[in-house]
């Protein structure tokens, strides 16, 4: 089996617990509006690398000293469409003592994901919305398998991080975080939530590639606001970073 990925990070520190080495996948079914990857959206690109498990397995025990503490990150895009891939590789990983992480936002739910978080130490959940006609505004596809994925994780009791990204004049609403703060309390599996503060830095690629940037104008999320939004968060109980 060949994955298709378009980048690595040897020393990534913010994508799980400690120093890991970060994997991005190339494919996203998904379409954000405040997505700084879009290079990584079309499936059939040529991408950077072209790995077996057991080769970017090969890859990262060349990092296993300095990542002793942290670990392997797969992100994306989207990880979950090439989830036979992955889990072959979180396979590989757990035989070397390799803490897993997924950076997925469960745009994909069937028996090959579901096997796929079953593998995997750690889940970093990408919930854009919980309002459904907010995610398809801000993703274009509704948010159902997202929070399938979520009640599945509860289920098996996998450890999980939510990741919330707080766009001006979309997410950025009280009224909508605290929904999802409010849901997010009913579950256990839930340790920690990252509130990540809209920003403009992949704009650039997007005239790059001839695309237009449907967020032109909107003003990156300030770090007052910021501290108020994850006061939200903590104000349900939840743990925030």
């Amino acid at each position: 089996m060949i994955g298709r990925i378009h980048s690595l990070e040897s020393f990534g520190t913010v994508d799980g617990p400690g120093i890991r080495f970060v994997v991005f996948m190339q494919g996203c079914p998904l379409r954000c509006l405040f997505c700084h990857n879009p290079d990584t959206w079309d499936a059939h690109a040529t991408p950077k690398y072209q790995l077996t498990p057991d080769e970017l397995m090969a890859e990262v025990l060349r990092y296993k000293s300095f990542i002793k503490t942290g670990g392997v990150t797969v992100s994306g895009g989207e990880p979950l469409m090439q989830a036979g891939f992955v889990a072959d590789f979180f396979r590989l990983c757990e035989k070397n003592g390799i803490h897993t992480a997924l950076d997925t936002s469960g745009a994909i739910f069937d028996e090959q994901t579901r096997n796929l978080l079953k593998l995997s130490r750690l889940v970093l959940l990408d919930i854009k919305s919980l309002d459904n006609r907010m995610a398809q505004t801000i993703t274009g596809q509704s948010n159902e398998n997202t929070l399938r994925t979520l009640d599945f994780l509860e289920s098996e009791k996998i450890p999980t991080w939510i990741r919330h990204v707080v766009v001006p004049n979309y997410t950025d609403n009280d009224l909508l975080l605290n929904d999802l703060a409010m849901f997010l309390t009913n579950y256990r599996c839930v340790e920690r939530v990252e509130v990540l503060p809209y920003h403009t830095m992949g704009a650039f690629k997007y005239e790059q590639m001839g695309i237009s940037y449907r967020l032109q104008g909107v003003e990156p999320l300030g770090a007052v606001r910021a501290e108020v939004v994850r006061a939200i968060f903590r104000s349900h109980g939840l743990a925030v970073v």
